[in-house]
């Protein structure tokens, strides 16, 4: 069984950064793409962040440049370093992951369609004030 677990947010001024964690467990045989999506109070959950088995990454327009997705095979542990935070970026982290099977080509997805077929950890907030 699959099981994410986030950790490492909290709230900080805006400027400042947050590396959030997410423990993986139960991935065994398949390849997975790895992502990190956020919902903010009253909207709809977005894409932030994604990895695929091989490396290649994808992010939303508002944080290229500002955060970093990694993960560290070994530790099988997912990362997003966010620096230079900003008020907008307020609000429930979450961790997924999704079989590289179903996504459709060789590359990384923020696709929350293909996630939903996936595993979704609980969650960590971050709260960026101004």
């Amino acid at each position: 069984q699959v099981q994410l677990e986030e950790s490492g947010g909290g709230s900080v001024r805006a400027g400042g950064s947050l590396r959030l964690s997410c423990a993986v467990s139960g991935i065994t045989g398949s390849s997975y793409c790895m992502a990190w999506f956020r919902q903010a109070p009253g909207k709809g959950r977005e894409g932030v962040a994604s990895i695929d088995a091989d490396g290649s990454t994808d992010y939303a327009d508002s944080v290229s440049g500002r955060f970093t997705i990694s993960q560290d095979n070994a530790k099988n542990t997912l990362y997003l370093q966010m620096n230079n935070l900003k008020p907008e970026d307020t609000g429930m982290y979450y961790c997924a992951a999704v079989e590289s099977a179903r996504v459709p080509g060789p590359w990384a997805t923020l696709d929350l369609g293909l996630f939903n077929l996936g595993h979704w950890g609980q969650g960590t907030q971050v709260t960026v004030s101004s």
